[in-house]
C-alpha cells in the first residue's frame, strides 16, 4: 500500500514563505509515474485543490496561488514539496498531499476521488 507522509508547515507572518513536503513510500512503480497533488482545507470550508503535477499532463495551480506557490518534485528521494511564497492569511489551512497512479489529462485534476493515496495533513497558519 502506497503511503504518503506530509511534513513541514508551521506558522508565519503574511508575506513570508513556507515549505511543505510529502514523502512517498511503498510505491508500486516509479515515483515519476504518479500524479501528485496538494489540497488544503480551511476551517469551515471544503477541501480544495492547490497544485498538481505529473510528467504527462500540464501542471495545475489554483488561481488563488498562481505565481506564489510552486510544486517541486525530487525523484531521487520520492518526495514532492509545495514551496509557498508571499503567503496570505487566507492561505491558512490544513494542507494534504495526495497521489494517483491512474489518471488522464482529460479528467479534472481537482477531482479528489481520483486520488487513492493521501497523507495525514500538515497545518499552515499565516498571521496578518
Amino acid at each position: 500500500q502506497v503511503q504518503l507522509m506530509a511534513s513541514g508547515g508551521g506558522s508565519v507572518q503574511a508575506g513570508g514563505s513556507l515549505l511543505v513536503t510529502c514523502t512517498v513510500s511503498r510505491a508500486t512503480t516509479k515515483f515519476s509515474n504518479y500524479r501528485v497533488a496538494w489540497f488544503r482545507q480551511a476551517p469551515g470550508k471544503e477541501r480544495e485543490g492547490v497544485a498538481t503535477f505529473d510528467v504527462v499532463c500540464p501542471t495545475n495551480y489554483a488561481d488563488s496561488v498562481k505565481g506564489r506557490f510552486t510544486l517541486i518534485t525530487d525523484n531521487t528521494k520520492n518526495t514532492f514539496s509545495l514551496r509557498m511564497d508571499s503567503l496570505k492569511p487566507e492561505d491558512t489551512a490544513m494542507y494534504y498531499c495526495a497521489a494517483a497512479r491512474n489518471f488522464t489529462c482529460a479528467a479534472s485534476p481537482w477531482r479528489q476521488s481520483y486520488y487513492p493515496y493521501w497523507g495525514q495533513g500538515t497545518q499552515v497558519t499565516v498571521s496578518s
